[in-house]
């Protein structure tokens, strides 16, 4: 694996505060637009302040993947909900905060620590969270599953 990987995404404007999202090397387009919060904002839109989170939590779970499976841990299921908290610090809005919320589910007693260690390492190691200066905050829950 090469040291260096680009990503490229378009953004075209589409009508008021909405757009649209693609890359050349993507089937999807998804749509962009402006929070409800914010002035002619959308409701029920998908918003860079949701993609922001989105990019932070979706890393931890593809990180968890690969370091789970490095570490040979056997789980049955992986969730994450995740929070990001937008604030005006220094007269400039910033997403200062994301609150990770994992939930691994495992179906040997034995494994919580294990699991607690990969879901820890994950967010030590995962890209997104090691470019943004937000503060990132884990709250892990470990599940057995009961048979």
């Amino acid at each position: 694996m090469g040291k260096e990987h680009f990503y490229q995404v378009k953004v075209n404007w589409e009508e008021q505060r909405k757009g649209l999202l693609s890359s050349d090397v993507l089937d999807e387009t998804i749509t962009i637009a402006t929070p409800p919060e914010f002035p002619k904002g959308e409701a029920n839109i998908w918003t860079p302040e949701h993609y922001f989170v989105a990019a932070i939590n979706g890393c931890l779970m593809t990180t968890f993947l690969a370091v789970a499976e490095n570490f040979k841990l056997n789980f049955v299921n992986f969730e994450s909900n995740a929070v990001g908290k937008l604030e005006m610090i220094d007269r400039k809005f910033m997403m200062s905060e994301v609150v990770l919320k994992p939930i691994v589910t495992i179906s040997n007693q034995a494994d919580i620590a294990l699991a607690k260690k990969v879901v820890e390492k994950s967010e030590n190691v995962c890209l997104i969270s090691n470019s943004v200066t937000s503060k990132i905050t884990l709250e892990i829950t470990i599940q057995v599953k009961k048979d």
